[in-house]
């Protein structure tokens, strides 16, 4: 049997690892700073606020997220509910919904966006524009080897 130097690299959980402490220290952040909202309900109401202009489908941000379409339900029933993000139907498709934020939403999100900013600037440390290139090139080329 032939073998790989990446055999031996367990680069998935140094990803996983890194992606854990980031969730923990912002949700920490968050919650210190009394915002009512979890990671994972910021990341859904990121994608929203990013398109806002033409609205998501629910399938759309499963897909953005990379999340099951029920755990993205439940996280925009719970967005829903907390009065940060809305549902209506698609005018070009009356069976699916098209999500949006509320003024609430609107507002959650300026709250905890500088939270976010200084969560990843932390990371990022002093890293270059140079090495952010090679970091995406490298993390798109693993998920296109793992996609395909």
């Amino acid at each position: 049997m032939t073998t790989n130097p990446a055999d031996n690299r367990a680069y998935f959980f140094k990803i996983d690892t890194t992606i854990k402490k980031i969730r923990l220290i912002l949700q920490k952040k968050i919650d210190d700073a009394k915002i009512d909202l979890t990671v994972d309900q910021w990341v859904l109401l990121d994608h929203i606020k990013r398109n806002e202009e033409f609205g998501i489908s629910q399938n759309e941000l499963a897909e953005m997220t990379v999340k099951d379409a029920p755990t993205v339900t439940r996280i925009i029933d719970l967005l829903v509910k907390k009065g940060f993000a809305e549902r209506s139907m698609m005018p070009t498709d009356r069976r699916r919904f098209m999500i949006t934020l509320t003024d609430a939403g609107r507002d959650i999100f300026e709250k905890a966006y500088p939270i976010v900013v200084e969560v990843r600037r932390k990371g990022w440390g002093d890293l270059s524009e140079e090495d952010y290139k090679n970091f995406v090139k490298i993390l798109d080329t693993i998920y296109s080897n793992i996609t395909h």
